[in-house]
């Protein structure tokens, strides 16, 4: 039986939203789990700096190929081998990052999904200044270890900074740091939030919603999957349709097609996603005409 790697940058929970996404991927192409392939997994729960020996791992036992679930885990798989095929799932530029050489042409041993999420930020912004009724102080939580971080930063400063926004930037690493960041949000009187993109953060999906529902404090997130948790907005590629296309491309690749002849996929939609609820809870009231361009609203 053919044996898939999948090394997670988050935690099995995480991982077991997107996993049926994958699945049916991958059946498309006749591989189902249990019948002629089997995923082993490694999870680093946020702690990056295991990556690389997890990956390894993969490597030694060895396995078919490497799904790599976030950028920090698709740069260690890339850092082990040059032989196994590794289809990755990331929100970076993965050219810029050198996971591969272009977008048409991949190179090499990698190819995959990245969902672009740095220049989602104006949208982002221009949603939130259309929630929040007062002109907000923003604030934005980022993972100083993801290698996506100083890109997310980078623009969002610059779209604040060209609409006469202040924008303060804090780091959490740990369960333990993002509380304390939201803390010193409410101290430094920030009304309204920008969450990153990291991996880590969707495996503290409920963590961080409820630390804004409990502080009061508006939020717009990259992902649905937070809204779908309880948080008010999000804006963002669908990664449930980015893991079925992982697992198309895992299944052509054991089929045996080479990466270098799948290029690298873009998302080509982008998900609004409001909850009514949250909005309700907040005080806020959200304009008809943002509900109208919503692609999903909670009730």
């Amino acid at each position: 039986m053919l044996v898939v790697g999948w090394l997670s940058s988050t935690s099995p929970d995480a991982v077991a939203r997107y996993a049926a996404g994958f699945r049916k991927g991958l059946s498309e192409n006749g591989y189902v789990e249990g019948q002629n392939v089997t995923l082993e997994y490694r999870f680093a729960n946020g702690q990056y700096d295991r990556l690389p020996a997890m990956a390894a791992e993969l490597v030694r036992r060895p396995v078919a190929i490497i799904i790599a679930q976030g950028p920090p885990a698709a740069l260690a798989a890339k850092a082990v081998t040059a032989a196994i095929p590794i289809v990755f799932v990331v929100g970076f530029d993965p050219v810029a990052a050198g996971l591969v050489a272009s977008f048409n042409r991949p190179g090499g041993n990698a190819t995959g999904v990245t969902i672009l999420t740095s220049p989602l930020g104006q949208k982002r912004l221009e949603f939130m200044l259309e929630l929040v009724p007062r002109r907000p102080v923003f604030g934005m939580l980022v993972n100083p270890k993801s290698p996506d971080t100083e890109s997310d930063v980078r623009d969002a400063q610059a779209v604040a900074s060209a609409n006469g926004q202040q924008l303060q930037v804090l780091n959490a690493r740990t369960e333990g740091e993002i509380d304390t960041a939201f803390a010193s949000f409410v101290q430094q009187r920030v009304n309204a939030l920008l969450v990153g993109s990291d991996p880590f953060f969707l495996a503290r999906t409920e963590q961080i919603v409820g630390l804004a529902a409990s502080h009061r404090l508006p939020a717009i997130y990259p992902f649905r999957e937070f809204v779908a948790s309880g948080g008010l907005i999000s804006y963002g590629a669908s990664l449930a349709d980015a893991f079925r296309q992982a697992g198309t491309y895992a299944g052509q690749i054991l089929k045996g097609t080479k990466p270098v002849d799948l290029p690298v996929r873009q998302p080509t939609a982008f998900e609004l996603v409001i909850n009514l609820r949250t909005a309700k809870a907040l005080g806020l009231a959200v304009p008809a005409t943002l509900q109208a361009r919503a692609d999903e609203v909670i009730e």
